[in-house]
């Protein structure tokens, strides 16, 4: 009876750290499930302040040495969807990017992260700017918890090959979504 107490005990143990694991989160304290104009690109016909939310994560799983963080369209209009912004090499004590960390020209990113190169041809970030009419786009946001320190890449890197890498590095990764749309002027 005393030996089936202490499987028993042992199994609940285990059970209770196994199940009772946190799970890797991503949240904004400014972006709810609709960007704004704040997030709106400048540029291809769209008028926004282009600033990239804050974005916070926590329960980074053991292992984790490094994150990275992407925003990609897939209903963009293009056959491949769209990469508005690409940073990787953030240092595995970041648990935060703030508001505007996406303007390479403020250095507001931690050092040694890199912003390489979106689908507009520019590093840092790129907001939202569907094409007229084209109804809503969803802009997914991601955060990777990465087994290694380093990608061994340079802000030059294109977004596929930055995907790449992070698809051979990840422990794990948290999204949020939001969505936006722009009308077709009157």
């Amino acid at each position: 009876m005393k030996k089936s107490f202490q499987i028993l005990t042992v199994l609940i143990a285990f059970s209770s750290s196994l199940f009772g694991q946190q799970t890797f989160t991503l949240s904004s304290n400014n972006l709810g499930g609709e960007a704004t104009i704040n997030e709106e690109f400048n540029g291809f016909g769209c008028t926004g302040e282009n600033k990239s939310p804050q974005l916070s994560w926590k329960n980074a799983p053991e292992g984790t040495k490094s994150f990275a963080v992407t925003m990609y369209d897939p209903d963009a209009p293009t056959g491949s969807g769209w990469w508005h912004w690409v940073v990787f090499d953030i240092p595995v004590n970041t648990n935060e990017l703030v508001s505007g960390a996406g303007n390479t020209e403020l250095n507001l990113t931690p050092a040694g992260a890199i912003q390489s190169i979106t689908d507009y041809g520019a590093n840092g970030y790129g907001g939202p700017c569907p094409p007229e009419g084209h109804g809503l786009h969803q802009y997914v946001i991601t955060v990777y918890a990465l087994k290694t320190d380093k990608l061994g890449l340079d802000a030059k890197t294109n977004p596929a090959i930055v995907g790449y890498n992070l698809w051979n590095n990840t422990l794990a990764k948290a999204s949020i979504v939001a969505y936006y749309q722009r009308s077709k002027k009157q």
